[in-house]
């Protein structure tokens, strides 16, 4: 049985993904914001453990995880949590900045920090969930984007630095995708919002799943996942 962190647990991408470890009896502990969400995803995923730390605050994860159990052993972690504000350079305040910096780039590079050792043991898999936006950046997109960017840099790094250990990074590069997030997006777009023009998270946590399962002998560096519609 092997045991996956994954963040992100508990809508869109990353709750397909936690429904699909779960149903094949897989052992997931499930990244939460605080004690309140933690108790929402283990009623969800009944079996699971979760961990509590605020993603927008990495410099405080390794206090909250100093009162907390960390898993022994731990084959994936996936980092699929994120989040978006959009707006012109000109407009954004560093708030808006050192939220998504934080939520989308520092907290994952400190919960990989984390669990590297766990990681090295198993000879694991760090999955991170980027965006078309960690690819190529457009008007309205530039801290959203600057944090995705940084995300790949940080896979890239790591995978060099790992590959001897044994332990496998994959950066998986979704399109638009049926999710809160999107409506988030399409808000701040002051567009209309239609879930059957963008891509079901299902569909995304299975290519997320194919390179999680591929076997020893390769490993998914980078997947692009585009709207087939």
């Amino acid at each position: 049985m092997a045991t996956h962190v994954i963040t992100g647990a508990g809508s869109g991408i990353g709750a397909a993904v936690a429904r699909r470890l779960h149903a094949r009896g897989d052992d997931l502990v499930l990244h939460a914001r605080d004690a309140g969400r933690a108790k929402e995803l283990a009623k969800e995923f009944p079996g699971a453990r979760t961990l509590v730390g605020d993603l927008a605050d990495p410099a405080k994860l390794s206090w909250a995880f100093s009162h907390q159990t960390l898993p022994d052993r731990v084959d994936t972690l996936l980092h699929v949590a994120g989040v978006v504000d959009l707006g012109p350079v000109g407009d954004l305040t560093p708030k808006a900045w050192h939220h998504q910096l934080n939520v989308n780039l520092v907290a994952p590079a400190e919960l990989t920090r984390h669990f590297l050792p766990q990681l090295r043991t198993t000879k694991g898999h760090v999955v991170f969930v980027n965006s078309g936006a960690g690819l190529n950046a457009h008007a309205d997109w530039s801290a959203y984007a600057a944090s995705k960017h940084g995300l790949k840099a940080l896979a890239d790094s790591l995978r060099h630095e790992e590959h001897a250990n044994g332990v496998r990074v994959t950066s998986v590069y979704p399109g638009r995708t049926a999710s809160p997030m999107q409506v988030k997006v399409h808000q701040q777009e002051g567009k209309e919002y239609d879930p059957a023009r963008w891509i079901d998270p299902e569909s995304v946590a299975t290519a997320i799943l194919t390179a999680i399962d591929l076997p020893r002998d390769a490993e998914i560096n980078d997947l692009t996942v585009r709207p087939g519609r």
